[in-house]
């Protein structure tokens, strides 16, 4: 149980990605005063960790209704994983997610969604909700740690950009980026591997 509560936190930690998105957070922030700030980042990792829980709860029954089978879901997490990878390894103009508006206070876009709860993030904890039962309190368990470590990081993320630097943080998210790359593979293989035992 415990490798698996591993193995899940280590997979939301690197596709929520909370350290690749210390820019956009403090980007995104800069028009809202300094006192509400802290209340924005709990708020929108608090919308973002409900969104996850749903997908993980409900996630078998949106797949059935839209008859995707596991095999299918785990080949098309890969490869949306593998592709946000390749983006973290290689950044594009507007970064990850593209450019964003800084002229409101942001709600739900594009704190909540997509930068912690986006579209590989979603894949996972559909992966999760494919599981047997035994492992969904493992899995909520580490949801509820990755969501404890987004505001430990998002909270202090002004602070943790000035002490490392733009070119540290570019640095790390990259090297979080090749570690996604690898588990991405390596859940498309399993998928392949998996279709190929169907025929």
């Amino acid at each position: 149980m415990s490798q698996n509560f591993f193995q899940s936190f280590i997979l939301l930690i690197l596709v929520t990605d909370p350290f690749g998105g210390v820019p956009l957070f403090v980007s995104a922030l800069s028009s809202v005063p300094p006192e509400r700030r802290w209340k924005v980042v709990v708020r929108e990792c608090g919308i973002a960790f409900l969104i996850l829980l749903l997908f993980m709860f409900f996630g078998r029954h949106f797949l059935n209704a839209l008859q995707l089978s596991d095999v299918a879901l785990r080949i098309g997490g890969g490869v949306i994983l593998f592709l946000i990878a390749l983006r973290m390894v290689f950044p594009q103009p507007g970064g990850i997610f593209g450019d964003i508006d800084h002229s409101h206070e942001p709600f739900i876009v594009p704190l909540a969604i997509p930068a912690l709860a986006g579209p590989s993030a979603l894949a996972t904890v559909l992966l999760f909700s494919s599981n047997s039962n035994l492992d969904v309190a493992t899995h909520v368990a580490a949801l509820v740690c990755v969501a404890i470590v987004w505001l430990i990081v998002l909270l202090s993320a002004e602070r943790m950009q000035r002490l490392l630097g733009e070119r540290t943080m570019t640095a790390f998210e990259r090297l979080m980026g090749l570690i996604l790359t690898a588990m991405s593979v390596e859940m498309l293989l399993a998928g392949i591997h998996d279709f190929i035992k169907t025929l």
